[in-house]
């Protein structure tokens, strides 16, 4: 019994906090504008993700881990590719990127300053983009 215990017990304590990330949802197509403009203003990150992809989520956990910027410095914006495909297919034209998935793209004075896809994603790069 107690090594079943030791097992439970191990796997609570390995459980981490979940952090919250200050996600703005892109919904819409018109948001891009928008998003155009604060670029301007503050570096804008787009992370885009598929919901049924593994890589994609893992990038997506991975990135959470590590995101501990101010949101003062970067805004993000979360993308689900399989809801929303038209705003990625806008993306690429609009931002001149090539889709790929799971991918961030760093906006900054209406232009891509940085993107990444799959295991290059790094939230750390974000730091020198903030």
């Amino acid at each position: 019994m107690s090594f079943l215990k030791k097992i439970f017990k191990s796997k609570e304590i390995s459980k981490e906090p979940k952090k919250i990330i200050p996600w703005n949802l892109l919904t819409s197509v018109d948001q891009l504008i928008e998003i155009e403009k604060e670029s301007f203003h503050k570096s804008i990150a787009i992370f885009k993700h598929s919901t049924r992809c593994g890589t994609s989520s893992m990038a997506l956990r991975q990135f959470e881990r590590q995101f501990e910027i101010d949101n003062a410095n970067v805004k993000l914006y979360f993308l689900d590719l399989l809801s929303f495909r038209d705003i990625s297919n806008e993306i690429a034209i609009r931002f001149q990127v090539f889709h790929q998935s799971p991918q961030l793209i760093v906006l900054k004075d209406g232009n891509t300053i940085h993107h990444s896809s799959h295991h290059q994603i790094d939230a750390d790069l974000l730091k020198q983009f903030g």
